[in-house]
Formats: structure tokens, sequence, C-alpha cells
């Protein structure tokens, strides 16, 4: 999990909740309301900085490049579609986006005055969210702000160029903006990816190639937030009213809001040794990378992990604390902290001299609607990590499902959830794994498997003559029965959702 801006005792938690049409996002909205409400939150809910403005009167046509006047007559003449009172969404139509919120950006880029009126979209966007932030800030409980879409999402609908062009002239720059300002993101999949059967269009005024259109839009939409610490795609594999619950699950797991097995979910965290040499960047989808560096810490407790994230792009950096705890009730004990750098260099001085600092490159992609984090270690490194490049999704599929929604361009060696010989608390130790007594079986002293790079038959030698200081380990089947979750090792709480560190 991962506090939120405030005290221990009060949190103000910032969400952002996006995705394609009829994804369940509105629907999703209010049940997350009620349920934090229920709770004893204060939840506050910041609308569609889109839809407020072209609901005042604003239009498209009336924002469209020289080139385009000849159809504005046509454009003005298309009846908009509401419904209580708002312009409705519909799917990428250029001649029926003359009040359709979200239609409008989708058209940025494709003719010229809306860049201008989307430059200052975003400035308002952002007034109205530290608004709201404030209050939260001065709330006397604990507050969840849920926004309608976040800053990011303006990304996908105009070129690169454009939109680097806006971040320059506005000094804005993705690691605050996307990283930084929001705790989490949840991407709500299209119905038209999965679930063809229940996207409705009769209350949108699309065209009859709408579900195609669609997938299209919601794939932008997620590929708008690639690259976020804690981004969640909230996928069509189970029925709708698990996938909410999925949803309320994923930010109550991050939160570390016990909520028993009220919204129990199947998802887990698996990972995959990949052989290099890493492909060229032609073979990808849109991706974006990561420089990313973890200390560990000392620690009070033998059975304590606590270490430093540093992460960033270009120079702009974000900093996490993590401290994780033995299973309690069923749950892992994660603690995630946001530092500000000044935090980060003074927690700097309890590094552990027993591990080594780790220095990864981190991509992270879409692919076949699944969310992958690569993690390709780079030195200075003990030599045990030369060369080692691990891939991490969450996912509830197993057997051939899984193998066949694992990206095809990347040579996947094996997958190697649970083994204590990849996890990162292991790879950072100084000693030599058959001369530590720090080996981590497992956080919880749960049986475990482990598969030794270096030398397969000192394996079980090492489990019966040494005695960690975590835990010990006895030896356990393949089955995926007491595999570990996380990179150092703790057995998976079933969250369902991306904990990537």
């Amino acid at each position: 999990m991962m506090d939120a801006i405030g005290t221990e005792e009060r949190k103000v938690y910032r969400l952002v909740l996006t995705g394609g049409p009829c994804g369940g996002k509105t629907t999703g909205q209010s049940r997350l309301c009620t349920f934090f409400e229920n709770l004893g939150w204060k939840v506050f809910r910041v609308p569609e900085t889109a839809t407020i403005l072209l609901s005042g009167g604003i239009k498209f046509a009336d924002l469209v490049a020289d080139e385009d006047r000849s159809n504005k007559k046509a454009r003005e003449n298309t009846e908009p579609v509401f419904k209580d009172g708002i312009p409705e969404h519909s799917v990428i139509d250029i001649n029926k986006i003359t009040t359709c919120a979200r239609c409008m950006a989708a058209a940025v880029g494709k003719v010229g005055d809306v860049y201008k009126f989307q430059e200052n979209l975003l400035r308002t966007m952002i007034q109205i969210e530290n608004t709201y932030f404030e209050l939260g800030r001065t709330s006397t409980k604990n507050c969840l702000i849920i926004c309608d879409r976040g800053f990011m999402d303006a990304s996908a609908y105009i070129s690169k160029e454009k939109w680097d062009r806006m971040m320059r002239s506005n000094n804005w720059n993705p690691v605050e903006l996307r990283d930084n300002r929001y705790n989490q993101i949840i991407h709500m999949v299209s119905a038209a990816n999965g679930a063809e059967d229940f996207y409705n269009t009769e209350e949108h005024s699309c065209r009859s190639e709408g579900v195609t259109l669609a997938r299209d839009l919601d794939y932008k939409a997620a590929s708008a937030w690639i690259g976020h610490p804690y981004f969640d795609v909230i996928d069509n594999s189970t029925d709708f009213e698990n996938k909410v619950n999925r949803m309320i699950e994923c930010v109550c797991q991050k939160l570390g809001i016990d909520i028993g097995d009220r919204l129990s979910i199947t998802s887990r965290k698996v990972k995959f040794l990949v052989s290099g040499p890493v492909p060229p960047d032609s073979a990808f989808p849109a991706f974006q990378d990561f420089d990313v560096t973890h200390h560990y810490l000392q620690c009070a407790g033998p059975r304590v992990q606590a270490r430093l994230r540093k992460r960033g792009q270009n120079g702009r950096w974000s900093y996490i604390h993590t401290i994780r705890r033995p299973q309690q009730h069923g749950q892992s004990i994660e603690v995630r902290t946001q530092l500000s750098h000044r935090d980060y260099l003074n927690m700097l001085t309890q590094q552990d001299d027993a591990h080594f600092t780790i220095y990864k490159k981190r991509r992270c992609f879409l692919v076949n609607n699944q969310y992958f984090q690569m993690d390709i270690y780079i030195e200075p490194s003990h030599p045990r990590c030369k060369g080692l490049i691990l891939l991490e999704t969450y996912t509830s599929l197993t057997g051939d499902k899984l193998k066949n929604i694992l990206p095809k361009f990347l040579n996947i060696v094996k997958e190697v959830t649970g083994q204590p010989d990849y996890s990162m608390f292991n790879l950072s130790l100084r000693e030599d794994w058959n001369n530590t007594k720090k080996f981590c079986y497992s956080l919880h002293g749960k049986t475990i498997c482990c598969h030794r790079q270096a030398d397969a038959s000192s394996t079980s030698n090492t489990a019966s003559t040494t005695t960690p200081i975590i835990a010990t380990a006895t030896a356990t089947t393949d089955t995926g029965v007491d595999r570990v979750n996380e990179t150092s090792g703790t057995v998976p709480d079933n969250s369902g959702e991306t904990q990537f560190e």
C-alpha cells in the first residue's frame, strides 16, 4: 500500500479514474464514493474539465482551423446528445463532436485552434484539481479525491510534437504531473475490448464502426498513463459487478484498508526471466523508460525490510520509502510513503551496507491490454545481476492463457514467480548466497521453492544447513501455492492489482 499525503491519522488520497468509452467509469465512481463514505471518509469528485467548459456554451465547431470552416455548418446542424443536462460521450467522429467533451479532446491535433483551447483546458484542470486538493488537506476526515480523468489523458489525443511544445511553453514536466501529482491511476477498460456484447451505443452518438474506434480510444487513454508507478488496468475478464469490485479492492489495497474477502479476486503478480539482448525500440509498442535506483535500509526487526526508491526521467525524480512486514490477517503489510528530495537524502544515511545499491533501467508498456514492467539491471552491481532482465505483470490467468498474453517480441526463458533467487532483496546482498545468513527465502516463514542459478546442487544444502535471519525454507511444488509476491519475497495477498516497485 502507499501512504497518501497527510499524517498517519489523516490521509488525502488523490485518485484518477480514467478509461475508454462504456468502461464503467461513471458507475465505478459512484460505487467507490459510496463505499468510502460508508467507511467514514470524506469523498470529493473532481468533474471532467472538458465537460464543464463545453457545457457552458463552447462549441467545438467554433474552434476549427480555417481549412475546416467549409464543414462548420454541417457540424453546427448536428444535434448534440445530452444526458441529465450534460453532453454525452461519443466515439470520435469529427462531424459529431460539437459538444462532446471527450471527443473534443480526441480531435485535438486534427484541427488547428483546438490546440490553444486544449492548453487552456489543462491550465483550468490544474486549478480545479488544486482547489479540491486544498479542500482535502483542510478536511478533518480521511479524504478520497476522485478525478474524472487527469492531466496526462490529454496527451493521448495530440501529436507528440505539439504535446512537447505545450509542455515546454508552460514549464510542465511529466514526472511532476503524472507521477507525483496523483497517488494512483485506474483505467477502466472499454466494453468494446473484451465485453463487446455489452458495448452500448444507444445513448451515444456513435457511428456503426464505434466498437473499433472505441478500442483505439481505450488503448490511447491507457497508454497516456504508462509509467505511473501505481497504474492499474481493470479489464473485462469478469462480469461487470466483479469488475467494479476489483476496482474498489484495488484502491483499498493501496491504502492498506483491510476489507477481508468481501471483494476478493484471484489476480497475482507474476515474474518472468527474459534473455537478452533487448529488442530494438521499434519492436515495442508505446513505452516509457525510467532510471530507477533502490537502497535497502537498516531495520530494527529481523523480519522487516525497508528500502528507498528513486525513479525518474530526464533529471526529474520521484522518491518512495517502502516498509514491508510479515503477513497479518491474510494480507501483507506494506507501507509506501512519498518523500521529498530532502527527506530522501536524510533517509539515505540509514543505508544498509550489507546490500549493494540496485540500478535499473525500467521500461513500462501495454501489450494485449496487459500492463508490463521490464527491469534491466545495470552496473555497478553484484556479478549475479549482470545481464539480468525481469518482466512483471499482474493477472488472474494461468497456463496457456497466461502465455498468450505475454509479449511475443521478447525471449522469455521461464516464469520465476516466487523464486527467491530473483528477489531484489537477495540480488542486492553483498555476501555470496552460500555464505550468508541474510538470504531471504520468505518474509513470512512460508515454504518456498528455491532454484539457485550458480549452483543448483547446493540449494537443498543451503536450506537445511543455513538458518537465514528472516526465515527458513523447505522444498515445495511449483504449482503457484505459497509463491511469493513482490520482489523481496512476500506471500501473495491476492490483492489483484499492481504493486510494482
